[in-house]
């Protein structure tokens, strides 16, 4: 397998190739591409370890965090992690499948399902959380302290 360019070396491609659109072409998003790349290359090998996509996971995380018994209805959680309604569907039905959430009765809406991690899975995305905190760490450590920190003030501006 071919060891992937680095973007200095695209940089200077696009330079001798493509001199028109080198002028316009802005680094930091190059370098921010393969930043997430290689993120969710890291924190893909936990999820595959634990046979999550990252939608199940980020199903899981969002039920965790609200207040007990961890329980939403969905429009909440699809608008929390921003799927369609389609994709949340099936992230649904694969996480209920895989014990890992319950569709329980809504006492405010009899004609609604809302949507409850389960003991399994608050079990599960507390062990998973701690996995992928360290994958992240270890993803970040060429950077300093100070740098995170900066990174992080910086990236806060493009999103909020």
């Amino acid at each position: 397998m071919e060891k992937q360019q680095t973007v200095d070396r695209i940089l200077e491609d696009v330079e001798t190739n493509w001199p028109q659109a080198h002028q316009r072409i802005l680094p930091q998003v190059l370098r921010l591409i393969r930043a997430e790349h290689g993120l969710r290359c890291a924190v893909g090998v936990v999820f595959d370890k634990y046979q999550l996509q990252g939608a199940d996971y980020s199903a899981l995380a969002t039920l965790r965090r609200t207040p007990a018994p961890h329980c939403l209805p969905p429009t909440t959680l699809y608008h929390s992690m921003l799927f369609s309604s389609g994709g949340l569907t099936k992230v649904l039905n694969r996480l209920e499948q895989a014990e890992l959430i319950e569709r329980v009765a809504n006492p405010e809406d009899k004609r609604s399902k809302l949507v409850k991690l389960s003991d399994l899975g608050k079990q599960l995305v507390e062990q998973v959380v701690v996995e992928l905190q360290q994958a992240e760490r270890q993803f970040m450590q060429p950077l300093s302290t100070d740098e995170q920190r900066q990174l992080n003030q910086l990236l806060a501006k493009l999103v909020p």
